[in-house]
């Protein structure tokens, strides 16, 4: 299904996790001030239950971030990052040890501690760009590596993002970051176009519909859509009142080829993973 030219397996903690049916990766920000959830789970308690509730939905991989990068967010000290992760990762990770856990950070000593205390994965927005030790932190630890496309930094990135071909810059980004990742014998390489960071509303659309033009790199494709503006924006909605689209988007995404989906709601992008399942077997 959708993919058998890319790679079919992660390995994570010494367990491969199979990628030939798209798994969903929870969203779980230990942030007051993200976009749509922030502030939503500041208690030991609320996480533990959220945490729960995606796993039995169907989550795979739980994705931690301490840090909000949405548009114009604040940029935290790495101390304030780890003081808002580090407690929490930690009761996590040993409330659910059979958990595929991943850090959202673009910090690489915030990255190997994570790693240290049992994070499976890093999820870097910078693909390294923000932080010359990441990739050396993550061939140390030899642990799956999600590099994702940002032009600027999000206290910039939505101050009129120009491309000339926007698929062409994106694949020539990838090219460089995963030529020097293998060359450190990095090989668990997820691509994330990056949606919504750098790009306008036009540019993330053109983005979805070219997705499988990013199979060339026979890597497992990541797509973060969940609840964005390039939603919002086109239907002059909240992201309160964006679930409904965001399935959809999910939807497409999934039939382009999208291999991990990131996303607020597990159990609806589920239920699209099954339904293309179904779509795709019936052909």
């Amino acid at each position: 299904m959708l993919s058998f030219m890319k790679k079919q397996f992660i390995n994570c903690r010494g367990k491969l996790i199979d990628l030939s049916t798209p798994l969903i990766m929870g969203i779980l920000n230990i942030t007051p001030d993200s976009f749509y959830d922030g502030g939503k789970y500041s208690t030991e308690k609320d996480l533990i239950k959220q945490t729960e509730k995606m796993i039995s939905e169907g989550a795979v991989i739980i994705d931690v971030g301490a840090v909000s990068t949405k548009p114009g967010a604040e940029n935290i000290t790495e101390e304030e990052e780890r003081k808002r992760l580090f407690p929490f990762l930690e009761k996590l990770i040993k409330r659910f040890p059979e958990t595929n856990f991943s850090v959202d950070t673009f910090r690489s000593g915030v990255a190997e501690m994570a790693i240290d205390k049992g994070a499976a994965i890093i999820n870097d927005i910078s693909a390294g760009s923000f932080d010359e030790k990441m990739f050396d932190v993550i061939a140390k630890y030899n642990v799956p590596y999600i590099i994702m496309h940002i032009k600027g930094t999000p206290q910039n990135m939505q101050k009129n993002p120009i491309y000339e071909n926007i698929v062409k810059e994106i694949m020539f980004y990838f090219s460089e970051k995963i030529n020097a990742l293998k060359l450190r014998g990095v090989n668990d390489i997820i691509i994330d176009p990056g949606f919504g960071f750098g790009k306008t509303v036009e540019h993330n659309y053109e983005i979805l519909k070219n997705l499988k033009t990013f199979e060339v790199f026979k890597m497992p494709i990541l797509v973060g859509i969940s609840r964005k503006s390039m939603i919002n924006k086109v239907l002059n909605i909240d992201s309160e009142d964006a679930l409904n689209a965001t399935t959809s988007l999910n939807t497409f995404a999934l039939l382009n080829g999208a291999n991990i989906l990131r996303v607020h709601d597990v159990k609806e992008a589920m239920e699209a993973v099954k339904i293309v399942k179904m779509f795709e077997t019936n052909k």
